[in-house]
């Protein structure tokens, strides 16, 4: 079986591959003062829980963009599972081309969805992920990963308004009953959700106009992303587990590369 490890900024998301079928997703919070027992102790009792013996595990990968973390969690792979995890990253086969200006600068995350993304659903496609930040990157036909734009994501939107506005309370992040909100709660959840949706569906329909691509493929990811991907006709796929498969892809496409 293999282990697949995302580390976002606000959790790390974790799976387990038999083949091509995903046994059991995991998630806990990204922590930077976790030591590597720690890390260990709960990837092995979170597979016994699902019944996934951490003797069946034989191969891993780790996706990551909170570089702190990486010794530690690495360190709790090697040590708990005797195993040597792939990092995503340079040498890695993605078959994805990168033609940014500076490539190291686009996140393991991002690469990762992309790739999955691609393969999946084919391209030229534009890949939405609904995570601490929300990303949207185009992929070509020839499979090119040609730009990106990164934007606020919700949550991070929801927390400026009450942690910013003295007298404006916490709230749940989901769509009210009507946009012609009557009260605080119902017109701060109008404000945030219907306001994402119109930003979603003007930079979808911008990337169009500005790359010329008008077949393109919309697949979103992450979080509170399905919030979103069920008010909109403009994204026409909605894959929960996009990153974790990415991660599978990427794991074959370089074991198969080095033999």
């Amino acid at each position: 079986m293999l282990l697949v490890i995302d580390v976002g900024n606000t959790n790390i998301t974790l799976g387990v591959f038999d083949g091509e079928e995903l046994k059991g997703t995991f998630r806990m919070t990204t922590r930077q003062n976790r030591t590597s027992d720690e890390y260990g102790i709960l990837m092995c009792n979170m597979l016994e829980y699902r019944g996934i013996p951490k003797a069946a595990v034989k191969d891993a990968i780790i996706s990551s963009v909170v570089p702190d973390v990486m010794h530690s969690l690495a360190s709790g792979v090697i040590k708990y599972f005797n195993i040597y995890p792939i990092h995503v990253g340079p040498g890695c086969k993605t078959g994805i081309r990168i033609t940014s200006v500076n490539p190291k600068e686009i996140g393991a995350d991002r690469i990762v969805d992309a790739v999955a993304a691609y393969e999946l659903y084919g391209g030229p496609v534009l890949v939405l992920d609904f995570g601490t930040a929300t990303t949207y990157d185009l992929i070509t036909e020839d499979g090119c990963f040609a730009a990106g734009i990164t934007s606020p994501g919700i949550e991070i939107s929801a927390k400026a308004l009450w942690q910013d506005a003295a007298k404006l309370p916490k709230i749940a992040i989901e769509k009210p009953d009507s946009i012609l909100a009557k009260e605080t709660i119902s017109s701060m959840q109008a404000g945030l959700v219907y306001g994402y949706i119109g930003q979603v569906e003007y930079i979808i329909r911008k990337v169009k106009e500005e790359s010329g691509i008008e077949n393109l493929k919309v697949v979103a990811t992450g979080g509170l992303g399905k919030i979103i991907a069920d008010e909109t006709e403009m994204i026409d796929v909605y894959d929960t587990q996009l990153t974790l498969t990415g991660l599978r892809i990427i794991f074959e496409k370089t074991k198969k590369s080095r033999g």
